[in-house]
């Protein structure tokens, strides 16, 4: 199967000085083959929160032997902080943004010649990959991050190839998580509620009450509803989509808790985890919007109730329509990755169905003995975006990575894509960061941004983007990032904006413009926990000439 790398050229002067390279901040080359990462890593399905100043992500509670590394052969030189020493400072995101890690796994191997860098031969591959990945993780530590902005509405964002102009299309939203238009131009928004889950319309710019009859849902760290999609022949048939997470039919849950006593943080604040631990899954149905009912669903994916487990993470669940019809959708490997590898199960998979959950015929895996004939990828971990290309139809994808690690891949018909064997994070259990056989990412990032929605930009109203540029929102750093695409390549990467918020979803509408799901800013300096239901906007993103 292909590997996939954006290969550039790199000029070196002086000690990590200066490199001369034209490579988006992702990586997009192989780490060293076999090397594993740092040992001490936070257990399977552990979320990345605020690191510590000097610990870096990706490396535990326990001693971090990276750190102690850089400490004993690159502190002395290069210091411990963004000011460096009688060296460049190795933390420096601009430098890390210019140069691959394998560039820097040389440099550390073997020298720089005409330098004061020495070779570091008593340096095991596996160590070279763990100090890469600190240097990469404890940047992101280090990093001046811009304050929240609360009110995005009129903001002026200026891009390498495109200005615009947000404007809020609705506010007082609660955490939204997916956008979906209708023929007519109304939007279709998910919530993820403190205590559920909801579907919204917004209708000329207002903001509609909740759809009443819609499914209920379960909120536990990551479960929530999710996504929605209306069907491409939404004019002839009038099918909705909607994904959520359910807790298993007749689980009967424990009593509440007695109140908190005076003076407690309010619900849904502290660290964000929220919800009471049931067993769960994701489920997708369709149905009708009558009036503002939701009436006439049907199932289109129920995992069986063995599958059902108090796991709060990795549920997915992204989907999206093809040119002919059928339904793909993610389910994540909810917190074992051994699922991912398991052609038997459901989880850690990309599947297409026909637009009535039936399986297509002409499905990779519809004549393997024991494999579930839906499934179309495999070796995913929490795949959270799609997007395809108008020029070649190929599917992009985003998906979470365990402590960095993040990846955007290319979905190919078949493929395995590695995760639950090799992992360009950090992962106790994984030993290797790639494996003959299993596809590469078209690009990873170290640190994590958590990558969510996506979407290519096809609009005459973005001439600086249109047919090159897909959007990829991101909910840690508040980033949305622009990749520049050439075939299956990335060749550039710039972040747009990075202060208005989590980009959860990005969409662009029938009218043309670009549509964006923002949250609240969550986590360390906010009121928020990480993952707590928040306000929220849909905004628009308007060219300025």
């Amino acid at each position: 199967m292909t590997r996939r790398s954006v290969v550039c050229g790199v000029a070196v002067i002086g000690w990590f000085g200066a490199m001369a390279l034209a490579l988006p901040q992702a990586q997009g080359g192989a780490a060293p083959a076999g090397a594993p990462p740092a040992s001490g890593a936070p257990a399977a399905g552990a979320p990345a929160g605020p690191q510590a100043p000097g610990r870096g992500a990706g490396f535990g509670r326990g001693p971090n032997p990276a750190a102690a590394l850089y400490t004993e052969k690159c502190s002395g030189c290069h210091g411990t902080d963004l000011s460096g020493g009688r060296a460049p400072s190795l933390f420096d995101e601009a430098w890390l943004g210019t140069v691959t890690d394998d560039r820097i796994a040389s440099a550390i191997k073997n020298g720089l010649s005409g330098t004061e860098m020495p070779s570091f031969k008593d340096i095991s591959d596996e160590q070279i990959w763990q100090l890469t990945q600190y240097i990469r993780s404890q940047s992101g530590v280090l990093r001046t991050r811009p304050a929240f902005v609360p009110e995005p509405d009129g903001a002026i964002i200026k891009s390498g190839k495109q200005t615009v102009r947000m404007e809020v299309v609705a506010k007082d939203l609660n955490t939204p998580w997916g956008i979906a238009f209708l023929p007519d131009g109304r939007i279709l928004v998910t919530e993820r509620t403190e205590n559920g889950g909801q579907l919204r319309v917004i209708d000329k710019g207002v903001l509609q009450p909740p759809v009443t009859g819609t499914p209920r849902v379960h909120v536990q760290q990551d479960a929530g509803m999710f996504d929605v999609e209306v069907h491409p022949r939404y004019s002839e048939n009038g099918w909705i989509y909607l994904s959520y997470v359910e807790p298993q039919p007749g689980y009967t849950p424990p009593p509440p808790p007695p109140p908190a006593p005076e003076g407690a943080p309010a619900a849904g604040r502290g660290r964000g985890r929220g919800g009471p631990q049931a067993p769960s899954m994701t489920v997708i149905v369709r149905g009708h919007l009558r009036g503002n009912a939701w009436v006439d669903q049907q199932f289109i994916y129920r995992a069986p109730e063995s599958l059902y487990t108090t796991s709060g993470i990795h549920y997915g669940s992204r989907f999206t329509f093809d040119r002919e019809g059928h339904l793909f959708y993610s389910i994540g490997d909810r917190g074992d990755m051994a699922n991912a590898q398991n052609l038997s199960s459901p989880l850690g998979k990309i599947h297409r169905v026909n637009d009535d959950g039936t399986i297509p015929k002409d499905n990779p895996f519809v004549n393997t003995p024991n494999a579930l004939p839906s499934i179309w990828s495999y070796g995913h971990r929490n795949p959270q975006g799609f997007a395809w290309d108008p020029v070649s139809g190929r599917l992009w994808e985003s998906e979470h990575g365990p402590t960095a690690g993040d990846e955007i891949n290319v979905i190919e018909r078949g493929h395995n894509y590695g995760w639950g064997v090799a992992t360009k994070g950090t992962q106790p259990g994984i030993t290797k960061s790639s494996e003959p056989g299993m596809d590469e990412p078209a690009a990873y990032y170290i640190p994590t941004f958590a990558p969510s929605g996506m979407t290519f930009v096809t609009s005459d109203k973005y001439p600086g983007w249109k047919n090159t540029s897909i959007l990829v929102g991101g909910l840690a750093g508040q980033a949305l990032r622009r990749l520049e695409i050439s075939g299956a390549r990335i060749t550039k990467q710039e972040v747009v904006f990075n202060q208005y918020g989590r980009v959860r979803d990005v969409v662009q509408g029938p009218d043309g413009f670009l549509y964006l799901a923002l949250n609240h800013a969550t986590g360390a300096g906010t009121t928020y926990g990480l993952i707590s239901p928040v306000p929220g906007w849909v905004v628009r993103l308007v060219p300025v000439q």
